[in-house]
């Protein structure tokens, strides 16, 4: 049973992607007598845990239940009180948790408390599936970096656009739709200057009957090409945008940018481009904690060969277009020798309709 409830709980931490962040995703059920009597998840970033919600939507005492919980509760002061108090006062006699608090800092402190005032403590139920659920919380608390997922549509034949530029569209639009899914999740969004110049994107979240938010949008853009009337630098209060650039930038552009609301983060120049381990640091200092890439052929190589990357979705499409120019997901140089392939593992295989979508994690092949 403890199964059957934590996937409740999972479910329930669901509903709090694109919401939370930089924020775990947590869902908590309270269970007494074989029966569910309270559940609540994190709903938004500065507002009650899942815990506290579970408590508030319990329509019978909860002294002597169970609670299950995909994350370890907390045990300190944040923008809210610590849950592991509310857990002991309301005198709950067992607690199942998914994961344990990945922070370094505070891993394992809630349950010990917890233990040490007289409640059970059961871990690992649904390990895995909290692990993966919390991907980005798990990469961006630990290492102050965000979570990077490049995203990449292509035909059978691996052309992201015909010979002459056109891309609308490879993909067909259920593909897209939960693309703007994945945008809805990450905080933020980035492409290259290439991609403002070719297509002048406007890289919002257009989702029916979905409160999305907009990501940050995040330009790579060396010598700050971007024209000042661009989509992506109409920006207002829930539609941000950061130019991320070089010391070779005009100085002056660079003030005209900012005039439109953007923000400029300045790189050191590296290979020519953008320093992107560099802005990693940068963003993640901003605690923006997740980048969904959608670059072109140059960024996406770049972000690759510079360990950025932390998981790769390809979209496929049963189209042929051809063309020795035509180009394909990853450029660059490109990487001289079979045996020195970036390997990918972890592999995920889904379809929407005719088009086929690979999920793969960097790092992790055979």
């Amino acid at each position: 049973m403890d199964s059957l409830y934590m996937t409740r709980a999972l479910d329930l931490a669901k509903l709090g992607i694109g919401y939370v962040n930089p924020n775990p995703l947590v869902g908590a059920v309270i269970v007494k007598d074989n029966k569910i009597i309270g559940e609540g998840y994190h709903e938004k970033y500065g507002e009650a845990h899942a815990e506290i919600n579970a408590f508030n939507n319990s329509v019978e005492p909860v002294e002597g239940a169970t609670m299950y919980v995909t994350l370890e509760p907390c045990s300190h002061f944040g923008k809210t009180p610590p849950c592991v108090e509310a857990i002991i006062n309301r005198r709950i006699k067992k607690v199942v948790v998914a994961v344990e608090d990945p922070n370094p800092l505070v891993a394992g402190r809630g349950i010990r408390i917890l233990r040490e005032n007289g409640v059970e403590v059961i871990t690992g139920v649904l390990e895995n599936e909290a692990r993966k659920l919390n991907e980005i919380f798990i990469k961006f608390i630990t290492t102050k970096l965000p979570f990077c997922t490049l995203k990449t549509a292509m035909t059978l034949d691996g052309k992201i656009a015909a010979h002459t530029g056109d891309s609308r569209w490879v993909t067909n639009e259920k593909s897209r739709e939960y693309v703007h899914k994945l945008r809805h999740k990450h905080s933020s969004i980035m492409v290259g200057i290439g991609t403002v110049l070719a297509d002048d994107p406007l890289l919002t979240t257009r989702l029916e009957n979905v409160d999305g938010k907009n990501p940050i949008r995040i330009v790579a853009d060396t010598k700050v090409s971007i024209p000042l009337d661009a989509k992506v630098l109409q920006c207002d209060e829930n539609t941000k945008t950061i130019v991320a650039t070089t010391e070779a930038a005009d100085e002056e552009k660079i003030k005209s940018i900012e005039k439109t609301g953007a923000k400029v983060i300045v790189t050191p120049f590296k290979n020519n481009k953008v320093d992107l381990l560099y802005l990693m640091k940068v963003l993640g200092e901003k605690k923006i904690d997740s980048i969904l890439l959608e670059g072109g052929s140059s960024l996406n190589y770049s972000a690759l060969q510079e360990g950025i990357v932390d998981k790769v979705i390809m979209f496929i499409a049963p189209k042929i277009i051809g063309g020795h120019s035509s180009k394909t997901p990853v450029g660059g140089e490109g990487i001289p020798y079979m045996e020195d392939a970036i390997p990918l593992g972890d592999i995920n295989i889904r379809r929407f309709e005719d088009d086929v979508m690979i999920e793969a994690y960097v790092g992790k092949g055979g």
